[in-house]
């Protein structure tokens, strides 16, 4: 039989069901009542026991920044670079990625409104990191290098099934 927790009511509009449908929403609500608990009479570490559990839910958000600096440093080798052998590793490496994403977004839907952000956020050291790939290679100009601090992708690039052209 499975162990699964029965929905409850804990106020009129929102179901104890929201572990289940957004951990990133739980973790929120969690750490709000337990500060807001604190004074009950139990023998609890309420502050760092709220720390925890909201810590949980950043812990995705930090994935989700993790992967898609990730994506975006291979899309913009990918658009920058004109070796053929290593673009079938790079186009592996995205779709990797853009399943772990789709799996946290899954977990925690809230999430998905900060994908623009996040990409903006990650773009800058994602190109840095993507410069210093093909400089390594000896595959960076002044143009490329250019063209890199330029490139800004859309969250539907970024997370969908889009990969540039090679240059």
């Amino acid at each position: 039989m499975e162990n699964r927790r029965q929905p409850t009511v804990t106020d009129e509009s929102r179901p104890q069901t929201l572990y289940d449908s957004d951990f990133m929403l739980w973790t929120e609500d969690q750490a709000k009542a337990l500060r807001g608990a604190k004074g009950a009479n139990l023998p609890l570490d309420w502050d760092n026991l709220a720390e925890e559990i909201e810590s949980l839910g950043k812990s995705d958000r930090r994935a989700i920044h993790s992967q898609v600096r990730r994506i975006v440093r291979h899309l913009l080798k990918l658009a920058a670079s004109y070796a053929e052998r290593p673009r079938g590793g790079w186009q592996l490496t995205i779709r990797e990625a853009r399943s772990d994403v789709a799996a946290i977004l899954r977990d925690s839907p809230s999430l998905r409104r900060e994908i623009d952000g996040i990409i903006a956020e990650e773009v800058g050291l994602a190109g840095e990191l993507a410069v210093a790939d093909l400089e390594e290679y000896g595959e960076l100009t002044p143009a490329v290098r250019h063209q890199m601090q330029r490139t800004n992708f859309t969250a539907d690039q970024v997370l969908g099934d889009w990969f540039p052209d090679a240059p």
